[in-house]
């Protein structure tokens, strides 16, 4: 059970990146001159409820045991220190490219190996997705974007996993994958919380698999390796579970089913999928502008697409059986069962 003292930490903890990240951003609207986007009070009410309902399904995951007490203040504060400076300092970088549109500016990279959607910086980030800076200050970026946030809706996946594991009980060791697993965050709280799990990870960016290298170094039933999830170098049937967070709506059209296909594929039957991305229209229109306005400001060019191209659609086409979907904050969780 948690004590009213961790209560109090969490929510403390959670207030100081609310003030500091909100400062932060504003002052960068300052500088970059960027106008707020246009979101009315009922989607401001709204975003404020579903942040408080985040909050308290984290800390009621908790106490149900379907992930440990340290997830919920394992902020990587030293890893974060050391990347702020870097990730100031290359702030007139981002604005420039931001003001040019000049969403080619990545190092030179093998057109053979990288599809061109890839090839370009995704958040008119420095490097895309192509350099170890880029990968030292990503989750940095994300979290003071997400104000604090990013990691809690991360590891709303973790309960669908859970659920299947007791299922399982007694069953041989399960094995899972994780698509886009990046800098290895969600691996790492999925290894916190199911530590004799064996555990996959791909990735596109060689930078970031290095770097999710070395933060599950201590992880021992582990595998990384530098994929594309439109094509898996896995035997079918292979994985009990796989998982897949913030890949969609970077992906075009035809890009998602090709990924979605090679997860039906890769998981066994009886096994689950669990994927967490933008929230969309289908499930959260109370607030559709908000979503709508999160592309003008950072280049996401399949992202209006994805807004209404449902997650829950595009698993059923492939013959996944939907399971839940639930909205999180500005995310959301669609578990699905391949028959």
């Amino acid at each position: 059970m948690l004590s009213r003292l961790d209560r109090l930490a969490y929510r403390s903890q959670h207030l100081s990146w609310l003030v500091n990240a909100t400062v932060m951003q504003e002052a960068a609207r300052l500088f970059t001159r960027t106008p707020r986007p246009v979101v009315s009070a009922a989607e401001v009410k709204a975003l404020l409820r579903r942040r408080d309902e985040l909050h308290a399904r984290d800390l009621a995951n908790v106490e149900a045991g379907y992930y440990p007490r340290e997830l919920l203040f394992d902020f990587p504060i030293r890893q974060y220190a050391r990347a702020f400076p870097r990730l100031v300092r290359d702030t007139p970088r981002v604005v420039r490219r931001m003001k040019q549109g000049n969403y080619h500016d990545i190092p030179a990279v093998d057109k053979e190996r990288y599809p061109a959607y890839y090839r370009r910086n995704f958040h008119w980030q420095t490097d895309g997705y192509f350099s170890e800076h880029s990968a030292e200050v990503y989750e940095l970026g994300v979290e003071l974007l997400f104000r604090g946030t990013a990691d809690v809706m991360r590891r709303q996946i973790i309960p669908p996993i859970t659920r299947h594991v007791r299922a399982s009980a007694g069953a041989r060791q399960l094995r899972l994958l994780d698509v886009a697993c990046g800098t290895g965050r969600t691996l790492h709280q999925i290894a916190r919380t199911h530590p004799t799990m064996r555990l996959w990870g791909v990735d596109l960016s060689p930078a970031y698999v290095r770097i999710a290298r070395k933060r599950l170094g201590d992880v021992a039933e582990l595998a990384l390796a530098v994929e594309n999830g439109e094509a898996l170098p896995f035997a079918d049937g292979t994985f009990d579970i796989a998982t897949s967070v913030y890949l969609f709506h970077e992906l075009p059209r035809n890009a998602r089913r090709n990924v979605v296909r090679e997860l039906h594929r890769v998981v066994r039957p009886g096994g689950i999928v669990v994927i967490e991305d933008s929230a969309q229209a289908a499930e959260s229109p109370e607030i559709a502008t908000a979503l709508r306005e999160f592309p003008r400001e950072f280049h996401e060019p399949f992202y209006a697409d994805y807004l209404e191209d449902d997650l829950a659609g595009i698993l059923r086409e492939v013959g996944f059986a939907v399971m839940a979907i639930e909205p999180h904050l500005v995310a959301k969780v669609v578990v699905a069962r391949r028959h």
